[in-house]
């Protein structure tokens, strides 16, 4: 990203911050340049470079409409999301079509999950009529004990930029949901998409300052949520790395926090698979949007009896995909969303192939015709591949696969396990003891039997194990636990 002044004339839109319900720009006037990574001489616009004065604004904005939004009725909270749902579906396309140029995910996934954040903003409306206590029985007959919520106040959503729509969404709407307001700050490398998403949300006609978006670096805004004092919870996902630095700012100063983490999710590929099944599920898990999903799959373990079938097959079903710019319509898998996206999935390549695993098709990146001018990586195998090496070990965020050859279902899981990550994994097999001990045994947030590792329902828990996450858990009715506080209530007439 280069850095701009705000008054450059050029006919592409600059974007600004949303604090207090107005548009308004950074106070240092400086933007950054959000570009194609399908053709890096395309800028899809100019994004606000903010400071920690902006941040504070947004902050006292944030604060002081929580008072009045915390005390309506769920049902009435609930009425602004349906509108921001309508607003969204209504703008679905050209949403669709700004992430595709933004980040590069094809256009149908892009559409896919434009039509997920609706879907995400209609469900927690109406949870805005759903039970939020329990009465309990009191040990004294005349009184009345029960349980309600209360929100946690301000809370700061920092997201990636591998969802900007479906993990902002389902962030935000919960958190408001419960009657708290919000701050998001987007990964600059989407924060077009986050902006036009904030413009439904402006449409929907939300009271002022009851949701905010600042857009700036990670060292700078993403540093000042986590340390301001009037933040009261902060949800993030992305790297290991930054969330924990954010958990001990928050644990610092009391603030409650959620982190996802990310993952380094197995396939298990057993002797008994439908290896045709477990072929299409390893390549749509772990190399579609180009292998950048937390829960991608990343490791496929198969038993040695169907290895080199599998492998063949493997190969031969990839040596199909079509890559390129994800808004034409026969594009199955797009380019990397940045040139330091593509850079670190090339050297864990060389990594792999320095730490003795086989190669065994892609591993460069793609430069012929169009695909010069844009960040476009090889679908990419390993084979021989030993569970210490740096690809079996390390998120690589890319359309990397490493293929590890076993006996046993026992030793399958003990490789699955076997890493310090433990988000998403899945198995194919027919046979129902071995999907038992998988479901047991597999230390995994999501487990799935005979599906790939990628797949998350939006009325369902999700959330990792281990460094996955924070031991916390996102979306469905688990999302309560997070962004309120249980108060009992004991009542004496």
């Amino acid at each position: 990203m280069g850095v701009y002044k705000v008054n450059v004339k050029t006919d592409v839109k600059t974007y600004l911050n949303y604090i207090n319900g107005k548009w308004v720009t950074a106070s240092i006037q400086k933007v950054d340049t959000s570009i194609n990574p399908a053709n890096r001489h395309e800028i899809i616009g100019y994004v606000q470079q903010s400071e920690k004065e902006d941040l504070d604004n947004a902050v006292l904005a944030a604060k002081d409409a929580q008072v009045f939004w915390g005390k309506l009725s769920g049902a009435a909270r609930g009425e602004y999301l349906y509108k921001v749902a309508n607003a969204l579906e209504q703008r679905i396309d050209k949403i669709a079509e700004t992430m595709t140029r933004e980040m590069g995910k094809t256009f149908l996934e892009a559409k896919g999950e434009t039509a997920r954040g609706v879907a995400i903003l209609r469900y927690y409306a109406g949870e805005g009529m759903r039970k939020i206590g329990d009465v309990i029985p009191s040990s004294d007959s005349e009184a009345l004990m029960f349980t309600t919520r209360a929100p946690l106040g301000v809370v700061g959503v920092i997201t990636p930029w591998n969802f900007p729509v479906a993990i902002p969404i389902w962030k935000i709407a919960p958190a408001l949901i419960y009657g708290n307001t919000v701050i998001l700050k987007p990964a600059q490398e989407a924060a077009v998409t986050a902006a036009k998403v904030i413009e439904c949300f402006d449409e929907a006609g939300l009271p002022m300052g009851t949701i905010n978006m600042v857009t700036g670096t990670g060292s700078v805004i993403g540093k000042a949520i986590t340390n301001h004092p009037d933040i009261n919870g902060i949800t993030f996902t992305g790297s290991d790395a930054v969330g924990k630095l954010i958990g001990l700012g928050a644990l610092k100063r009391g603030a409650k926090y959620q982190l996802e983490m990310g993952g380094k999710n197995p396939v298990i590929v057993a002797n008994d698979a439908d290896l045709e099944e477990a072929v299409e599920a390893t390549i749509s898990g772990g190399l579609r949007s180009t292998g950048q999903k937390c829960t991608a799959t990343s490791r496929v373990i198969v038993q040695s009896k169907v290895y080199e079938q599998f492998k063949n097959k493997l190969i031969e079903k990839i040596k199909e995909i079509k890559i390129g710019n994800g808004l034409k319509e026969d594009v199955w898998m797009g380019p990397c969303a940045s040139e330091n996206q593509l850079n670190t999935v090339l050297s864990y390549v060389k990594k792999g192939i320095e730490e003795g695993a086989t190669l065994i098709y892609g591993g460069k990146r793609m430069e012929e015709d169009e695909l010069v001018n844009g960040f476009f990586m090889e679908p990419t195998v390993f084979e021989n591949v030993s569970n210490r090496m740096s690809i079996a070990q390390e998120e690589i965020f890319g359309p990397v696969l490493a293929l590890i050859n076993v006996e046993t279902l026992e030793e399958a899981l003990q490789i699955a396990n076997d890493v310090k990550f433990g988000l998403s994994a899945s198995i194919f097999t027919k046979n129902i003891g071995h999907m038992l001990s998988f479901i047991n045994e597999m230390d995994a947030g999501l487990v799935r039997i005979n599906a790939e590792s990628a797949g998350v329902e939006l009325q369902a828990p999700f959330g990792g194990m281990k460094q996955s996450s924070s031991h916390s858990r996102e979306q469905g009715e688990a999302a309560i636990e997070f962004f309120t506080s249980i108060k009992t209530v004991f009542v004496k007439a």
